[in-house]
């Protein structure tokens, strides 16, 4: 492969990751990753979970600080630890759908994703007594089609922003932390993961970070509200 066929594949990869994967584009209205505030008021949103024991960390942080949050789960993972997340809807947090396995094969054959998208609603009605509206995509994947059927099925798409690009990698709490202060702004929807794509995972300064970003936040005067009190919608279908 030449040298400006590489160029070429690389700037069409990007521009797939811009127009399908990346926060910021192309509709904020279709998948908003930001609300309208002028006060220093800030979502903090969990993925992947639940994940034991750092959900359940997770939530021991928040209730000492009196925060609620919005935890998008996997159905898989709910079913493998239906008590930490009925202990979430308890404990005054919002629960939305973040499919059934989180694997990228889903958007590949049609109507597998919708299936996902579902058999998750079941599962979390079933395990929580509610049934979300609000919704997130496994990496942010914004395909117009598949936003278009989650609000058909009663949800709202939602993304966010990453607290940190290399979570997955798990790098120090502590500077975790620190990305994540340095980007918000009023009205942000801040990124962690409890979790590991469907698997679980070692989230041990993902905990670390958290703690870290709440206590640095606070100190500059931000308050912490949940996705659908950020954005003015419901976050559970009557």
């Amino acid at each position: 492969m030449t040298a400006v066929a590489v160029l070429v594949l690389l700037a069409a990869l990007g521009g797939a990751y811009w127009l399908l994967m990346s926060p910021f584009a192309p509709s904020k209205r279709d998948y908003p990753y930001h609300g309208a505030a002028d006060d220093r008021v800030v979502a903090l949103t969990f993925d992947d979970g639940p994940n034991e024991p750092y959900t359940s960390q997770i939530l021991d942080i928040l209730a000492a600080h009196r925060i609620r949050a919005t935890f998008f789960h996997v159905g898989h993972c709910v079913e493998r630890h239906p008590e930490t997340a009925r202990r979430v809807i308890d404990e005054g947090h919002v629960v939305g759908n973040h499919s059934l396995s989180h694997r990228f094969g889903t958007y590949l054959r049609p109507n597998a994703f919708a299936r996902e998208v579902e058999q998750t609603q079941q599962i979390l009605v079933r395990v929580t007594g509610h049934t979300p509206a609000l919704a997130r995509t496994p990496w942010l994947w914004r395909q117009p089609a598949l936003l278009r059927m989650l609000r058909r099925g009663g949800l709202h798409p939602v993304a966010g922003e990453f607290g940190h690009a290399f979570e997955v990698f798990q790098p120090s709490g502590v500077r975790m932390a620190r990305r994540a202060i340095a980007k918000t702004r009023p009205g942000s929807i801040l990124i962690f993961h409890d979790g590991f794509d469907g698997r679980g995972g070692n989230r041990a300064e993902t905990v670390t970070a958290v703690r870290e970003t709440i206590e640095g936040l606070l100190s500059r005067g931000y308050r912490f509200v949940t996705v659908d009190e950020l954005l003015g919608v419901p976050a559970y279908q009557s």
